[in-house]
């Protein structure tokens, strides 16, 4: 197998004067507090797991739109890390924003339209004012990683469409719902994804996990979701350590879920497609 890639952990700092919270929509994260995860906690849990590089995602839940801490602590090792940070899209200098953290290091942006700790509001997606953002990160060569729910898929594909150019990244793949098992009929809106080339899905334990409820099968799904987008549109991310356990248990979780698949597919997933994504890890 090639090198393990993970586009999906996130960090959090443990000195809180340098680095103070200020959570996006006023509420931190539970998992923040109880886990918090600095750079060099990470980099033991990779070595730990074999993981060779990651994309580090900012914790919008602790730190709002300040992507200082993701940002430096990647460059400690920007041998095996890069940041994907957040910035507010509908404010009339977003641009400049972009340009400034690409130029501390930002390797991809992320829109964070709920979770934890919000319901998901996906207005701002397709906002008109966000499409000035848009057309930079396309200029750039910037991925967006978005995180909604399936409510959300509507605006992701009219942005997709808008901005072609973009290579726009589901978290948790969108969150579909999979428990009604084969011909997956509750998930037809990602699946509708499926013939726009820009938009790459990341699975994380959320899909690992959902795969085992209901009539669901790892075996039935993942080998869907490979017909219809390709596994060079497939990455995998832990999640870590919003998502309890050790980064090796977590991916020991993830390989014996996509067991089903063969090996030229599950190194495209576990490494191959992140490096497309983040070529500043090659």
């Amino acid at each position: 197998m090639t090198q393990i890639v993970d586009i999906h952990p996130h960090i959090i700092s443990d000195d809180e004067t340098r680095y103070p919270p200020a959570p996006l929509f006023g509420t931190r994260s539970e998992w923040s507090k109880e886990r918090p995860t600095t750079v060099e906690t990470l980099i033991e849990a990779m070595d730990a797991a074999g993981l060779s590089k990651a994309a580090v995602v900012h914790s919008s839940t602790t730190y709002g739109f300040d992507n200082s801490y993701v940002v430096e602590g990647c460059a400690k090792y920007a041998d095996r890390l890069v940041a994907v940070g957040s910035v507010d899209v509908l404010q009339p200098d977003a641009s400049k924003r972009i340009r400034e953290w690409v130029g501390l290091g930002l390797g991809g942006l992320r829109l964070f339209t709920g979770g934890s700790t919000k319901e998901f509001d996906p207005s701002e997606l397709d906002d008109e004012q966000s499409f000035p953002a848009w057309k930079l990160c396309g200029e750039l060569g910037l991925p967006m990683c978005i995180q909604t729910g399936p409510i959300g898929l509507p605006q992701v594909t009219r942005l997709a469409k808008r901005f072609p150019s973009v290579l726009i990244v589901l978290d948790h793949l969108g969150r579909p719902e999979v428990a009604d098992g084969m011909p997956y009929a509750a998930a037809k809106s990602l699946f509708d994804l499926a013939n726009l080339d820009n938009i790459y899905l990341k699975l994380t334990p959320r899909i690992f996990s959902d795969v085992k409820k209901g009539n669901a099968r790892a075996e039935t799904f993942f080998p869907a979701v490979v017909d219809a987008f390709g596994a060079p549109r497939l990455a995998w991310g832990s999640n870590f350590p919003t998502s309890p356990g050790p980064l090796s248990e977590i991916l020991a979780t993830a390989r014996a879920g996509l067991e089903s698949l063969d090996e030229e597919d599950r190194a495209w997933i576990f490494g191959k497609t992140a490096l497309t994504l983040y070529p500043a890890l090659t």
